[in-house]
């Protein structure tokens, strides 16, 4: 199934714009995705998405399984019914929730068995039910269910943890199949795993081509590594991946891991970080991250940024944002979260431009050197 249609390849580097066609509206790549866990990205509504110009979020498996569930979400129309949010959405799996909140959990190939955060009550994910959960969210994607080892451990873990993983892909594709001749029509991305070896990675890479679903994902990068093993594995990993397809980092959020991916021919990207930074006061600018909270900012009625056109850069001062931060006034979440992501959103756009005009690896220099010098005034 072709939904992905790349528009422009980069003169200087494996950079490429495109379109992703999606059953809730077209997605320019390369993507940034703001996570909204439930539904619904922290202190920023609908309409401020779509006022920014995002054309696709995400919600998350393993939260909205456990409350409201996913039969209430069903009997709403969908995610898109419930929310209305009437662009795309994306889940996750619920997989790394599983293994990073969940109490007494137990992995074997049957799936993932697990007692809530919530409430204590146990639960049982396999691949199968997990694809039938984010069906009846009507996902326009919707993550296979898998394990993610994270950085440090054995040989032996990284092993069974794939092993595992690439059983449940295939028995996720075989039920997303089965979804789809029900009527279903969102797309099915499969996960790369393989944690830090490298024969382990290609192995994967490889099997993971072989499913010919829609899209890819990497997973099991932003885990703790250091920056250049990132690097280093992203750019192994990508080696082994189908051209034509579109390419999903899980859990990048940075400028510059967003600008890495990009330069490596990744197409998709999401993290918490940019509102979860914003809710401790943390802003993104082209000089670097701003902390909010810093007493030299008491008497400064200069915005955010200069160069950022947003309505909190235009609308309001740093002595301003500072005095809400201090108060730990609601608004002052609402506010670095909308700068935050649309600061991203330009961001995306600008690199999408120079990707078109065959200048992206000159964009991404002057940026991080900037950027990373943090002189902020």
């Amino acid at each position: 199934m072709q939904i992905f249609n790349v528009q422009h390849r980069s003169a200087d580097s494996n950079a490429r714009t495109g379109l992703l066609q999606l059953p809730h509206g077209v997605v320019h790549t390369p993507v940034f995705m703001p996570v909204g866990t439930n539904a619904t990205v922290k202190a920023v509504s609908k309409d401020s998405l779509e006022e920014i110009g995002f054309e696709i979020i995400l919600a998350n498996t393993y939260h909205l399984f456990l409350r409201p569930g996913p039969d209430l979400i069903k009997e709403a129309g969908g995610l898109h019914g419930f929310s209305k949010w009437q662009r795309n959405f994306l889940t996750d799996s619920g997989g790394f929730q599983v293994f990073s909140l969940a109490k007494l959990r137990k992995i074997s190939l049957q799936g993932a068995e697990f007692q809530s955060h919530i409430d204590g009550s146990r639960h049982l994910f396999t691949p199968e039910n997990v694809v039938q959960t984010q069906a009846k969210f009507n996902s326009d994607i919707q993550m296979q269910l898998d394990v993610c080892s994270g950085w440090g451990v054995d040989r032996r873990e990284a092993e069974h943890a794939l092993v595992v993983t690439t059983n449940w892909a295939e028995r996720a594709k075989k039920e997303w199949l089965i979804q789809q001749e029900k009527g279903y029509s969102g797309m099915l991305f499969p996960i790369v795993q393989g944690n830090f070896f490298e024969d382990l990675r290609r192995d994967s890479a490889q099997f993971v081509s072989s499913l010919d679903t829609p899209g890819i994902a990497i997973g099991g990068l932003s885990v703790g590594e250091p920056p250049e093993q990132f690097s280093q594995f992203l750019q192994y990993t990508m080696q082994y991946l189908p051209e034509e397809k579109p390419k999903y980092v899980m859990g990048i959020g940075t400028p510059q891991y967003i600008l890495e991916a990009v330069a490596d021919g990744v197409d998709m990207f999401d993290c918490v970080l940019p509102t979860r930074n914003a809710r401790n006061g943390s802003y993104f600018t082209h000089d670097g991250m701003l902390s909010i909270k810093q007493e030299r900012f008491e008497h400064d009625f200069n915005p955010i940024d200069n160069e950022c056109h947003c309505k909190v850069c235009r609308n309001y001062s740093r002595a301003y944002l500072r005095h809400l931060f201090k108060e730990q006034e609601i608004l002052s979440a609402m506010l670095s979260s909308y700068h935050n992501l649309c600061f991203l959103h330009t961001m995306l756009t600008e690199i999408q431009h120079a990707i078109e005009q065959d200048r992206f690896i000159q964009y991404r220099k002057d940026f991080l050197a900037r950027f990373e010098a943090g002189n902020i005034r």
